[in-house]
């Protein structure tokens, strides 16, 4: 087993894990992406050390060989977006479900050491308790949620049935630089920084009260090398998040506050399938993967404006 492979590893987190599996040593990354929503330059300053595959994830038949014999998979690819798959569920179905089971087969098929699943926060819906902890009953409110769900339930299957060892982090909010602000469907911290560079009024969808873990994309990449290497934790599942919750008003708020700026936002209906309070219990991903999340969410938030910005 030799190398590594990132499924949409031309995305934003997916190739936030590129860059920190080269910085760990790596010679060259090897990584599977259609290009549907990843994007090429989110690769360019790491290109030349990357073997980029232009693959829908559902043709097992191209798939197979590229992750043939290798020590890991990080397994990204999908439709990530709960608006959309409530909009129009089938693509994402078929994606991140039929997607998903192929990438499993593949790497089964093909001796793959170990793989690590991007699972969703998704998957809990709304709890009375906070955090929200690996022990809740799963209650996803989405069609995307349901979708995730299923994926680490096909993970601990082929590692229970077929051998292969998984890993599945319950992503919480990522935010950081590469992601895009330009689609309805991208993640909040994106389109402010957007409408703040911009100088416009963001709209927030609900009384922007409702709270989330922000988790910052580098911390998020470096869970994911940990969770490939941690020993005995295959079959598991551990929450990916900071362990912290703020509202989009404080988020939005702070980003004025760091820009110098006053910038009332808008505010809608809210959405549907949208969860209302979203925090991580951190405990299992620090006891079993080493867990230690580096950036607060202020810090987060200045690297990431400095981006968009450059």
């Amino acid at each position: 087993m030799s190398h590594s492979v990132v499924t949409g590893g031309a995305g934003f987190i997916g190739s936030a894990i590129v860059r920190a599996l080269l910085a760990e040593g790596e010679p060259r990354v090897t990584v599977i992406d259609n290009l549907l929503s990843g994007k090429e330059s989110n690769l360019d300053e790491v290109r030349d050390r990357v073997d980029l595959h232009v693959v829908d994830i559902r043709n097992y038949d191209a798939v197979a060989p590229l992750v043939k014999g290798a020590a890991r998979v990080f397994h990204l690819a999908a439709i990530p977006s709960v608006p959309k798959s409530i909009l129009d569920p089938i693509p994402s179905h078929d994606v991140n479900i039929n997607g998903t089971f192929e990438v499993l087969r593949a790497c089964a098929d093909g001796k793959v050491g170990r793989v690590v699943y991007a699972a969703s926060s998704s998957a809990y819906g709304d709890t009375e308790v906070l955090p929200k902890t690996e022990a809740m009953t799963p209650n996803p409110l989405s069609p995307y949620a349901a979708q995730k769900l299923m994926g680490e339930y096909y993970a601990s299957v082929f590692t229970s049935c077929f051998g292969l060892e998984t890993v599945a982090l319950r992503y919480f909010n990522v935010y950081g630089p590469r992601q895009d602000p330009t689609s309805p469907y991208s993640g909040v911290i994106s389109i402010f920084m957007k409408c703040l560079l911009e100088k416009s009024s963001p709209t927030l969808y609900g009384d922007g009260n409702q709270t989330r873990d922000f988790t910052y994309v580098e911390d998020v990449a470096e869970l994911c090398l940990k969770a490939s290497r941690a020993p005995g934790v295959s079959g598991r599942m551990c929450n990916a998040g900071n362990g912290n919750r703020y509202t989009l008003n404080e988020v939005w708020e702070t980003l004025q506050r760091i820009e110098g700026v006053s910038i009332a936002a808008n505010y809608g209906p809210p959405r549907a399938g949208d969860v209302r309070d979203s925090q991580a219990d951190t405990t299992a991903a620090v006891a079993l993967l080493g867990h230690a999340p580096r950036f607060s969410l202020e810090e987060g938030l200045r690297r990431t404006l400095a981006w968009y910005r450059g």
